[in-house]
């Protein structure tokens, strides 16, 4: 992958969603109606019921995980977003991975979280998952606001059979209101130097998820970001980018390869469903920590975003 040279840092925008697990929410729901695109919420209303559906997978279990958030701030641009037409709507992508249990428990611990959703009447995106594999996700959605939930496992040692537990909730995408703009501005990145060293991760990972989906990346600079934030959490470097348009069979083949990748490569794996066509995928290096969204545009592209952590110490804000 040709990947041009890194842009300014005082041009920060994060173009995608702020690295956790979101989902388009649009389309038909598992009921058969429509699932409406702007939702009758704000950020902090959104959440709040995201953190209450996963403790309630979360309160029951036993043993008793600690909960720590993968990414940064939850709240973000939605998914659904089309490349080439405005879209201020914002989503709210919640995921925590589930610590301080042995490794051997993981699968219980998403099966635990299945048994809690079904018994609260929540629904399977398609079906249960396969107890059978080592490593089963499951995928289901509540019915009355439509929030998309996953339980997920991902491989810590394959020949053991160790694994690393995660549960993420991902909310509808909802309009932007100036009476949000406060809330939304509470969990504000700070801009940061960027080295040449906490690049290098960022891009590395990207090209192999390029290499893995063979498709021709736009050359046009509006599609490929480069930059650094700082959250509560640290510093880290953001690289967003686009492939040119593909045709939706292509899109589907490319979309399958870079998942075959990430699951070689023992990334965490979330399945997003946008209720037609290809779903967006969120994978989490186990080592690194890196986050990488691949998701569908309704333009034909397929849009890229990675997330890793700054290694340089003592990041001063610029």
């Amino acid at each position: 992958m040709k990947l041009r040279k890194l842009i300014s840092v005082g041009a920060l925008a994060i173009a995608m969603v702020a690295t956790s697990a979101c989902g388009a929410h649009e389309g038909e729901n598992g009921d058969g109606g429509a699932t409406p695109q702007h939702v009758a919420m704000n950020d902090q209303q959104a959440l709040k019921r995201a953190e209450e559906i996963i403790h309630q997978a979360v309160d029951g279990m036993s043993p008793k995980p600690k909960l720590e958030q993968i990414g940064p701030t939850p709240v973000g641009a939605c998914i659904a977003r089309d490349d080439h037409g405005p879209d201020d709507r914002l989503q709210v992508s919640l995921t925590y991975k589930l610590t301080g249990v042995p490794g051997s428990r993981a699968k219980s611990l998403v099966r635990q979280a299945r048994d809690a959703w079904v018994k609260l009447g929540y629904k399977f995106q398609s079906s249960d998952a396969d107890w059978s594999k080592p490593f089963p996700n499951v995928s289901m959605r509540t019915v009355s606001d439509d929030f998309w939930m996953d339980a997920v496992t991902g491989v810590v040692n394959r020949a053991t059979g160790e694994g690393l537990a995660s549960v993420g909730v991902t909310s509808p995408c909802f309009a932007r209101h100036a009476s949000d703009q406060p809330a939304a501005d509470s969990t504000a990145l700070r801009r940061t130097p960027v080295t040449p060293s906490d690049a290098r991760a960022a891009l590395e990972h990207s090209s192999r998820i390029y290499d893995a989906l063979q498709a021709p990346h736009a050359t046009s600079d509006d599609e490929e970001e480069l930059s650094t934030y700082q959250d509560s959490d640290g510093a880290r470097v953001h690289h967003a980018w686009s492939t040119k348009p593909l045709p939706e069979e292509e899109t589907a083949r490319a979309m399958a390869r870079v998942r075959a990748y990430f699951e070689r490569a023992g990334w965490m794996v979330r399945h997003i469903s946008a209720g037609s066509g290809a779903p967006a995928l969120v994978a989490r290096n186990v080592k690194d920590s890196t986050v990488a969204q691949v998701a569908p545009a309704r333009s034909g592209a397929v849009r890229v975003a990675v997330t890793t952590r700054a290694t340089t110490a003592g990041a001063a804000d610029v």
